[in-house]
């Protein structure tokens, strides 16, 4: 049997089951699940959940033609209501909470989950600590503020790819420290409930201070301004995310609306065994507002979720130069699939990747609407690598590995990037860039290496992949692209072109 990663997360009452993509499975393989060797149900998407199942209590599940696992689900936890005493949080959307919210989250032991019943919950910055769990039940919002003040102290954290201070994210958990490992572990965020920062006027409220606290500082350096993609670029680096995971492990977010940020909604830095699954993710009308984005971060799974976010659904990163080069800690092992867009920039990998990208593996997402689809992205002074991407069974409107122009600053890196090792299979390419309710007919394939010798792209394979009729391909600097069985929407029975270049 071929060897096949088989993971499983619980809760006290349900199973999820996920498994990696078998090499000689296609979108039509569909999987035999059972729990205990019960009655088999029969699905075509990688991963399964069982519910109703037993707080603390083993089960063995198996994925015939992939292999078993064992599980134990959670024990029944404690609940901390946050509308009760000593907490009496108060959900009229009205009330600031943070101190009574803040008690309940440190109260919460490892034996125990803070509770949120239907209402919308106001809250400046929260900390979150290791062996915990929030439930946020159907109808209850935990609603950020829109003034910045909530948000302070500011907190050592990461942000397009250098360590700064910025102010604290909505949820925050660990500490930011590049030279050793996890500090926060083990966090349950569940629910059918939202996560909803402060938005696009938190940001702007975020940017007006920044860019008067450092208003000499930009007036001296209007040439390094210049390079910037505008002028809110610099000022805009000090907003918080969402959710901010510094130095963290074994974290899961599962069932819950997670929305409107004051940048990034779900940032991972320096972590490690990330899973996020069944979520929604929106940032819409937020300028840079990515949706999950695993950054110098390992073993992040990302699966089952919408998108409907401003900037990148997903953005694979590793730091920026010359400070990512130094850091040197690469995002490696990452698999996104079941994925679903609908408006943003798509799956994307930099263009902050100067610690190396590897192993990054995506199947079975639908992100037709969007702009990009799948991009790797970085600019010549990056540095760094990606390596080892493998895509299969997706739909997007097309296919982009190219250099850069914009988010250019910083000192170069000693080489230019390297980006090699790419498998494309059996993607639908429509050719049709979906922005801000416009359709635009685009090349569905792009590949423009570096400039420098040795920096081509390398070793590109595109088989069994579909374009739209009399599609046109922007192809230079790449060594060693391969295309087999490639035809159109109008020919699938037709003859197929293959050719190594």
């Amino acid at each position: 049997m071929e060897s096949v990663l088989l993971s499983a997360r619980c809760t006290a009452n349900t199973a999820t089951v996920f498994w990696n993509k078998p090499e000689n499975a296609t979108a039509d393989t569909v999987y035999e699940v059972s729990l205990d060797g019960g009655h088999s149900v029969h699905t075509n998407r990688t991963h399964y959940t069982f519910t109703e199942l037993i707080p603390n209590t083993e089960y063995c599940v198996t994925v015939y033609s992939i292999g078993s696992i064992h599980i134990c689900t959670l024990p029944a936890r404690r609940r901390i209501y946050v509308t009760e005493e000593p907490y009496n949080a108060v959900g009229d959307g009205k009330t600031l909470n943070t101190a009574a919210l803040q008690q309940a989250f440190t109260d919460c032991g490892p034996n125990d989950e803070v509770y949120f019943p239907a209402g919308i919950y106001l809250t400046g910055a929260l900390d979150l600590h290791s062996c915990m769990s929030v439930c946020l039940e159907k109808d209850a919002v935990l609603q950020g503020s829109s003034d910045p003040t909530d948000y302070l102290p500011r907190i050592w954290s990461r942000f397009e790819g250098t360590e700064q201070e910025c102010y604290r994210s909505l949820l925050n958990a660990g500490h930011l420290d590049h030279t050793a490992g996890a500090n926060c572990e083990n966090i349950l965020l569940y629910g059918k409930g939202t996560i909803s920062g402060g938005g696009h006027v938190l940001a702007e409220r975020m940017i007006d201070i920044e860019r008067e606290n450092l208003r000499e500082y930009l007036a001296q350096n209007a040439a390094l301004v210049a390079t910037c993609e505008n002028d809110r670029t610099i000022p805009g680096r000090v907003r918080g995310r969402l959710i901010n995971l510094s130095n963290c492990s074994r974290i899961r977010i599962t069932g819950l609306t997670l929305q409107n940020g004051a940048a990034w909604n779900v940032h991972m830095i320096y972590c490690d065994d990330i899973v996020t699954d069944h979520c929604t993710l929106r940032s819409g009308g937020i300028w840079n507002g990515d949706g999950w984005d695993p950054d110098s971060s390992t073993n992040c799974t990302l699966f089952a979720t919408e998108f409907e976010t401003e900037d990148d659904s997903v953005a694979i990163k590793s730091g920026k130069n010359p400070e990512g080069n130094a850091i040197n800690r690469p995002t490696k092992h990452i698999c996104v699939f079941d994925c679903h867009s609908n408006g943003g920039h798509g799956i994307c990998i930099g263009s902050e990747m100067s610690g190396g990208v590897a192993d990054v593996q995506i199947w079975d997402c639908d992100i037709a609407a969007s702009s990009n689809g799948i991009e790797i992205k970085g600019t010549p002074k990056r540095g760094g690598y990606v390596r080892n991407v493998t895509v299969r069974d997706c739909t997007f409107p097309r296919l982009l590995i190219h250099s850069v122009p914009y988010n250019d600053d910083g000192i170069p890196a000693p080489e230019q990037p390297y980006f090699e090792d790419f498998h494309f299979e059996r993607l639908h390419l429509t050719g049709q860039k979906q922005e801000h309710g416009t359709v635009a007919s685009v090349a569905p394939i792009e590949i423009d290496g570096f400039t420098a010798p040795g920096h081509k792209i390398k070793n590109v394979l595109l088989s069994d992949c579909v374009l739209p009729p009399n599609a046109k391909l922007l192809l230079s600097r790449y060594d060693a692209l391969t295309i087999s069985n490639l035809h159109t929407e109008e020919d699938q029975d037709a003859s197929r072109y293959s050719t190594t270049l």
